[in-house]
């Protein structure tokens, strides 16, 4: 399996803060989730950390023990 981690106002939409799911490409695990969800990860501001390094990529596929990270994007003043 592969992890699935969601912070701030992500794991609010996704009810939870991790969520395994099956190694595939990330269109593939995308597709399986809540479409309000998949919709809130594909926004342009949310990042993505690979085994906690920050990646842009947006074709990746997720190997068995792989954990991905949802980083929304920070407001402050």
């Amino acid at each position: 399996m592969a992890k699935l981690v969601f912070l701030g106002r992500l794991a609010d939409i996704a009810g939870r803060s991790e969520l395994d799911v099956a190694p595939g490409s990330l269109e593939a695990v995308l597709a399986a989730l809540d479409p309000a969800l998949a919709l809130a990860l594909l926004d342009e501001r949310v990042r993505m950390a690979l085994n906690g390094e920050l990646i842009g990529e947006r074709g990746l596929v997720l190997a068995a023990g792989d954990e991905l990270a949802f980083l929304p994007p920070v407001s402050g003043g």
